[in-house]
């Protein structure tokens, strides 16, 4: 049997919600290994002026654990 961690990362982007879900994934391959899935559970973003200045997705990242 195994046993899989989910752990939730914030990934950020001035660019688009699909690159902050990425960067999330980046950012949380740099001490985990072996990430077998995301599931982006929410997107949201900072607007200064009316514009989106920053698109952020709360991201699960799912890895399996040693027991």
């Amino acid at each position: 049997m195994t046993a899989v961690k989910v752990i939730k990362v914030l990934g950020t982007s001035e660019e688009s919600w699909e690159e902050a879900a990425r960067e999330a994934v980046r950012e949380a391959s740099e001490t985990v290994q072996e990430i077998h899935g995301v599931n982006v559970e929410n997107w949201t973003a900072k607007v200064e002026g009316g514009e989106i200045i920053e698109y952020r997705a709360t991201s699960e990242i799912a890895f399996p654990v040693e027991h």
